[in-house]
C-alpha cells in the first residue's frame, strides 16, 4: 500500500489490512520485504526504544527522528507518523509545523489521537492534503486522565460517546480510525458504522484490520504480556542467547578464526 486511498479499497473488497509498529531503519527494511500493509511510526516509541512510562514523553524532535529512520528503510509501505502529546493542542500553526515536520521526514500520513476540541484542527490537516488517521479508544497520551492503561467503552455512556467520536471523525475526513482497547461488540458497531476502515489493538477480530507494536509480536520483552498480543517468535531469548554464544566464543577463544581475520 502506497495511498490512504487504498484503505478504502480493501475495506471495500473485504480484505484485512495488517499494520506494526516501526521505528529504526534496519527492522523498516525487514518489514519492507514483508506482505504487511503499512507501518506506523508511533509515539510507542517513547516507550519501546527510550524507556519512558508512556507516550506523553515523546515529542516532534523524537518522532522525526524516527520517521526519517523508518522512511529510509521502507520505501514501499505507506508510513502513519503519530503526532505526539500536545501538539495539535498549541494552535493551528505549531500543529501544522509538526505536521509539515513529519510529512518532510517520510510520513504519507499522520495520526492524531482522541476527537474533541480538535475536530476543526482535523479538517484543517486534511484539506491542506494531509491523510489523517484518527484514534479512539484507549488513547495512551491521555492515559494520566483515563487512569491507567485500561479497556474503554465498556459502559452504555462511554461507548455511545467513543461511537459519536468516531462518526465526528469520519466527518472531519479521516480515512481511517485506530481503535484500541474497546469491547469488541463496540468495535464491530462502530465497524459497520463507519465507511472509514477501523484498525483494531485489543478490539476484537471485527475491525478492518489489525495493528499490533512489533516488539511484542517478536517477545522482545517477556514481562509485557497484555490479553490482546499474540507473540510470533521468543526474539529475546533467541537475542539473549546469540549475544550469550558471541561472548563464549569470545571467551574460549575460538573467535574470531582464521577464515574472520585479514592476513
Amino acid at each position: 500500500m502506497k495511498s490512504a486511498l487504498e484503505f478504502q479499497k480493501k475495506q471495500a473488497s473485504g480484505d484485512p489490512i495488517s499494520m506494526v509498529t516501526c521505528y529504526d531503519t534496519w527492522s523498516a527494511r525487514i518489514i519492507n520485504d514483508t506482505e504487511i500493509d503499512c507501518i506506523l511510526v508511533g509515539d510507542s516509541a517513547s516507550m519501546v526504544m527510550h524507556g519512558h512510562p508512556s507516550t506523553v514523553h515523546a515529542d516532534v524532535d523524537m518522532m522525526t527522528a524516527h520517521v526519517r529512520a523508518v522512511a529510509k528503510g521502507a520505501p514501499d509501505k505507506f508510513i502513519i507518523g503519530d503526532i505526539p502529546f500536545l501538539a495539535h493542542r498549541k494552535g493551528l500553526q505549531p500543529l501544522m509545523e509538526t505536521v509539515d515536520k513529519l510529512m518532510k521526514a517520510g510520513a504519507h500520513s499522520v495520526k492524531l489521537e482522541g476527537a474533541q476540541g480538535h475536530l476543526d484542527e482535523v479538517s484543517h490537516i486534511v484539506q491542506s492534503g494531509v491523510p489523517v488517521m484518527g484514534h479512539l479508544g484507549l488513547t495512551p497520551q491521555s492515559v494520566n486522565q483515563l487512569g491507567g492503561f485500561k479497556v474503554q467503552g465498556k459502559g452504555e455512556e462511554t461507548a455511545r460517546a467513543i461511537m459519536d467520536d468516531a462518526l465526528a471523525l469520519e466527518n472531519a475526513g479521516c480515512f481511517s480510525m485506530v481503535l484500541e482497547c474497546i469491547p469488541a461488540p463496540l468495535a464491530n458497531e462502530i465497524t459497520e458504522a463507519l465507511n472509514t476502515p477501523t484498525i483494531g489493538i485489543g478490539s476484537g477480530p471485527h475491525t478492518s484490520g489489525q495493528v499490533l507494536v512489533l516488539h511484542d509480536l517478536l517477545g522482545m520483552d517477556p514481562s509485557f504480556q497484555p490479553k490482546f498480543v499474540r507473540r510470533y517468535l521468543d526474539g529475546y531469548g533467541l537475542i539473549k542467547n546469540a549475544i550469550d554464544q558471541f561472548d563464549e566464543d569470545v571467551k574460549s577463544k575460538s573467535f574470531p578464526v582464521k577464515k574472520e581475520s585479514f592476513v
